[in-house]
């Protein structure tokens, strides 16, 4: 893998992002999206199509037979998380007068690490080793979906004050299909459910990307998005997008880890921001401006960093 092939191929994942995402922008401009409209389409993404999206993938990809290790890379994804955090904690600790400080944390601590990782390994990688790294891929997003989507939530939510009801928030739409999925798979149930049902659940879970992108493009519109806080974008790029790949790196080499699961860490951590956090931010009220901010910043920026540390790790290691 050379730097400008992982350039070119990182530049169109993160494009077809944008131009998904300019559908929203446009329709806002255009006075075609009210606000209600944006409600009702987060909330449509995050209690319909995205619990049917992760119900169908787990379905049809994991079996725990075949992956005695699986609960690893669960693991590995919280660790990453709790080191963005950590990350974010250190930078608080020398600028203080951070506006956005919750938000800010949950920017360092979740990265985009579904739509842009699934394009980079089917583009990259042999077919050999291209099925095996979707498996790692989805056994990573357990983990990761279930902190995003309870813990960071319930984060998220005390920034504003605003009290957690268990039911509705932690064990909300996406946890639980986690948690349903890993039930009847563990069981052997998931054997028995026929594709007449779960073809037309897999076209409603595909409807995820482009609904999402397109709520997080019509919130960019909202927002003065060349104007942001320059300081804390500032620091969320290099948390994000330097320190935390360079530290993935320099570990990776140290330990010298299997290449495919290096190639995985350095991956997860060289993502920008999740654009989850947007849909989380619509839909609970909470502060979005800084948080689309965040998200479309670090993603333009992602251009040029995620292949530099992509080409810097495929020049020492031999992935194909």
């Amino acid at each position: 893998m050379n730097t400008i092939l992982s350039f070119k191929i990182t530049f169109q994942a993160i494009l077809q992002i944008f131009l998904l995402g300019s559908f929203g922008f446009a329709l806002v401009k255009k006075n075609l999206i009210t606000d209600e409209d944006l409600s009702f389409l987060s909330c449509l993404v995050i209690k319909f199509t995205l619990p049917l999206f992760i119900f169908c993938q787990l379905i049809e990809h994991f079996n725990f037979s075949n992956y005695q290790n699986w609960w690893f890379f669960p693991i590995l994804s919280l660790i990453i998380t709790a080191v963005g955090f950590l990350v974010g904690r250190l930078i608080l600790v020398f600028y203080k007068n951070m506006p956005y400080k919750k938000e800010f944390l949950s920017l360092l601590g979740f990265q985009n690490s579904g739509y842009l990782p699934l394009i980079l390994v089917a583009t990259i990688l042999p077919t050999s080793q291209k099925e095996a790294m979707f498996i790692y891929l989805f056994l990573f997003l357990l983990g990761f979906n279930l902190v995003i989507w309870s813990l960071g939530v319930r984060f998220l939510l005390k920034t504003k004050g605003k009290s957690l009801k268990l039911i509705n928030e932690i064990l909300s739409p996406p946890v639980l299909a986690i948690l349903i999925s890993l039930f009847l798979i563990m069981l052997g149930l998931n054997k028995f459910l026929p594709q007449f049902i779960l073809k037309p659940l897999k076209l409603l879970g595909d409807c995820t990307l482009p609904l999402a992108m397109l709520v997080v493009g019509a919130g960019l519109a909202k927002i003065k998005i060349f104007k942001p806080n320059k300081i804390a974008i500032s620091l969320l790029v290099f948390g994000k997008l330097i320190f935390l790949p360079f530290l993935a790196l320099v570990i990776l080499f140290l330990f010298k880890v299997d290449p495919m699961v290096g190639f995985l860490i350095l991956l997860q951590a060289a993502m920008p921001s999740a654009t989850s956090l947007s849909l989380i931010a619509r839909h609970h009220r909470l502060e979005e401006e800084f948080i689309n901010q965040g998200i479309f910043i670090t993603h333009v920026i992602s251009l040029i960093t995620i292949p530099l540390f992509l080409g810097i790790y495929g020049k020492f290691v031999i992935l194909f």
